[in-house]
């Protein structure tokens, strides 16, 4: 994420000279982890804090609620984001609601034509097919090695056994007697 994207800290203050503690402040906690859900990083959370991504080390490091605020957020974002791929990656119907326009036609008693529209709100269901670069996706990040599109051969040149069942010897069209 740009740093630049992230609105101004209200904690921001100019930056510290070096050799300056940074004042490290109870709601930080309660902060980051909005930031994470965000999908922020360490600097970009370095940076909406006014301090260099060394100090957010130190302070995971020096308060525990601190990093498990950040280590939350990051984890929540990253489930929502997987599971959102998953889905993407299966068929799927959904139902959704449409406006149709309804004509009524009638005439009345004198013969004269009528016609009455209204419009009608129902649920349609929809096909969603799965997305193929989803599927792609998650299979090479789930099984590189059966997935890769690169073909790795073995270093070893030589060739491998290859043993071969071809049953009991038998011929299957022979009847029994």
């Amino acid at each position: 994420m740009n740093p630049e994207a992230l609105p101004a800290s209200p904690h921001l203050k100019k930056p510290t000279r070096k050799g300056v503690k940074p004042q490290y402040r109870d709601t930080y906690p309660a902060e980051a982890h909005k930031l994470c859900l965000l999908g922020v990083q360490d600097r970009d959370l370095a940076a909406y804090f006014g301090v260099c991504r060394k100090t957010i080390l130190n302070w995971k490091n020096s308060y525990p609620d601190f990093a498990e605020a950040i280590t939350r957020g990051k984890k929540a974002a990253d489930m929502e984001v997987a599971a959102s791929l998953y889905q993407a990656t299966l068929d799927r119907i959904i139902t959704t609601k449409q406006a149709i326009k309804c004509k009524e036609i009638y005439y009345d008693d004198n013969g004269k034509r009528v016609e009455k529209e209204r419009v009608e709100i129902v649920e349609v269901e929809k096909h969603i097919p799965a997305d193929f670069r989803s599927q792609q996706f998650w299979l090479k990040n789930r099984n590189p090695k059966m997935w890769s599109d690169k073909y790795l051969e073995d270093d070893d040149d030589t060739p491998k056994a290859v043993s071969l069942n071809l049953g009991s010897g038998l011929d299957p069209y022979e009847t029994a007697d």
